[in-house]
């Protein structure tokens, strides 16, 4: 969350970040906090110490009075919230924070495995290696599977995010939980990798926020950088696969560590398309109003096809009322969605639902970032 100073106290605020005033500014303190209201832009207004200040409203309720300790200072003062509230969150917070570096999208480690089952260099490669690699691809949902509810219903299911949740159902069985399912898969193949020689860690030279804070967005294929492209030795591609699949596995890490603050999930599907693989990103959220009438369902989706470029949508389904609005960023890919308008109508009319809305619009839509209660980020 991002704080800003109100006008009252800019000039105490600019000292403290300074370090010359407002005695309790240090990098570690811990300060008294309390929400005092909303202004007139709908901002939030905040008691931390002896300063008063603005930030935009969490997605969560703030307790009447907390605790925030100071992580740095500066032009841009970081604070964690560690009240009540937070407390019962450390554990989740701290791996948040271990994976946070790590993570990078799947688009990365789909182009060196798509590379690798192409080439003549896979058979270089020990057998462990390569049965873990087909068992990865086995992981992966095709488009004609997609192309029906139940077949979507089992790719978010095989996704990663709920692998653990099966594996703990009671008088369920390990071995055929995990079966299929893209996190196992990663595993399967991070375990095969560690038994090779040492290989080289690639650090991230910034961090990315985890998926809940940044929206949708559409992620098309990646080409392998020249040095790999034109390399015939099967051991020049470990390092890079091996930094891939840990990046994959932290992305999906957070993933899982935010649907158990947040509530809405981010789902990530690889998908076989033609000549290579593809990533469905899909945000799911439950809405709920004081009547059943005004509760309702938001599914948004983004993709990047060869074919079609990058393509978003959001669907709202209000009872039996349904909503849909997509974006395409190229105008022959608007025209070719509006051409299956109709059958889409005929569809919905066979399943009972009224269509309220369906339009497809040029150019992307503006991510919508949502900000944690959990860390608050000043700036001076």
């Amino acid at each position: 969350m991002i704080i800003q100073p109100t006008s009252v106290a800019a000039l105490t605020w600019l000292g403290a970040a300074a370090g010359a005033s407002a005695e309790g500014w240090r990098m570690g303190n811990v300060l008294s906090a309390r929400p005092l209201g909303f202004n007139d832009q709908g901002l939030l207004v905040l008691q931390i110490g002896a300063l008063t200040v603005e930030a935009e409203a969490p997605g969560t309720q703030l307790p009447s009075q907390f605790q925030v300790r100071v992580l740095s200072l500066g032009p841009q003062p970081l604070l964690e919230i560690i009240g009540a509230q937070a407390a019962a969150d450390t554990s989740v917070n701290q791996a948040m924070r271990e994976r946070l570096p790590q993570q990078n999208g799947y688009a990365p480690l789909l182009a060196t495995v798509s590379a690798l089952a192409q080439w003549p260099v896979l058979r270089q490669l020990p057998t462990y290696v390569r049965n873990a690699l087909a068992l990865l691809e086995h992981s992966m949902s095709t488009t004609d599977e997609l192309a029906t509810g139940d077949g979507l219903r089992r790719a978010i299911e095989r996704s990663g995010l709920f692998l653990e949740s099966q594996l703990v159902q009671p008088g369920g069985d390990e071995a055929s939980a995990g079966q299929g399912d893209w996190k196992g898969a990663l595993l399967r193949l991070l375990d095969a990798l560690n038994n090779q020689p040492a290989l080289r860690d690639d650090s991230a030279g910034s961090v990315a926020p985890p998926l809940q804070s940044r929206g949708m967005t559409p992620q098309g294929r990646l080409t392998l950088p020249p040095e790999l492209a034109d390399n015939s030795e099967a051991a020049s591609f470990l390092p890079r696969l091996r930094t891939d699949v840990q990046a994959a596995l932290a992305r999906l890490e957070v993933a899982q560590l935010e649907a158990s603050k947040v509530p809405a999930w981010m789902i990530e599907i690889p998908v076989q398309g033609e000549q290579g693989a593809d990533v469905l990103q899909i945000r799911l959220e439950q809405h709920d109003g004081d009547s059943e009438q005004r509760q309702h369902w938001t599914l948004g989706f983004a993709l990047d096809l060869p074919s079609l470029g990058p393509v978003q949508g959001e669907l709202v389904l209000r009872g039996l009322h349904l909503s849909v609005r997509l974006w395409a960023l190229l105008r022959e890919s608007t025209a070719r969605l509006e051409q299956q308008f109709d059958n889409l109508r005929a569809a919905l009319a066979v399943s009972g639902l009224s269509l309220d809305q369906l339009s497809c619009q040029t150019g992307l839509p503006q991510a919508e970032a949502s900000r944690s209660a959990v860390f608050l980020k000043a700036t001076a």
